[in-house]
């Protein structure tokens, strides 16, 4: 049964109980006893017991103001998807910014109607240091030295796929 469908049903029993003259703790005992674990919160039968008390008969919810959340339609989820498959390493406040969405929605339009999930990573500065430039420069001039002093030299070269590592190796995840 739609949960919808579940809650009316359980409202069509609080108003029962509320013209039979029922207490809202024998109301809550009833619901509880017919519906089991789906029964509503004891809160809840509590305030919608109150709302039939005092003179409400519907048992649909009343219109709420503002307008429906659209931010999560299938063009925003398309756009979203285009963006992340056009570069990985946007971050959601940056993906939030370019399509001019709610930050919470875009985590949720990742998370749930994308099925992707975070990954930790250490970002590498692109910018080095000048000791890093010159140590960079000296092991280049240092191969090259040693690529015209044997000419055989690159053919003793093992290559394979690059693997860049920052040199941290960390105790947690976190860190």
């Amino acid at each position: 049964m739609e949960m919808e469908e579940h809650n009316f049903e359980q409202r069509c029993a609080i108003r029962f109980c509320v013209k039979l003259g029922e207490t809202g703790i024998e109301t809550f005992n009833k619901l509880k006893q017919a519906h089991g674990e789906h029964a509503l919160l004891r809160s809840q039968v509590f305030n919608w017991y109150k709302t039939f008390s005092e003179g409400r008969e519907s048992i649909k919810d009343e219109p709420r103001p503002g307008r429906p959340s659209t931010s999560k339609m299938d063009n925003n989820v398309e756009k979203v998807q285009a963006l992340v498959r056009s570069d990985r390493q946007l971050t959601v406040r940056m993906i939030a910014s370019e399509l001019n969405l709610n930050h919470t929605t875009v985590h949720q339009i990742l998370t749930q109607e994308l099925a992707m999930r975070k990954m930790c990573v250490k970002i590498v500065p692109k910018n080095l240091t000048i000791e890093q430039k010159d140590n960079l420069k000296d092991v280049c001039l240092h191969l090259l030295e040693w690529i015209q002093s044997d000419r055989n030299f690159l053919k003793n070269v093992i290559t394979g796929d690059e693997t860049w590592i920052f040199e941290y190796n960390p105790e947690t995840k976190r860190k």
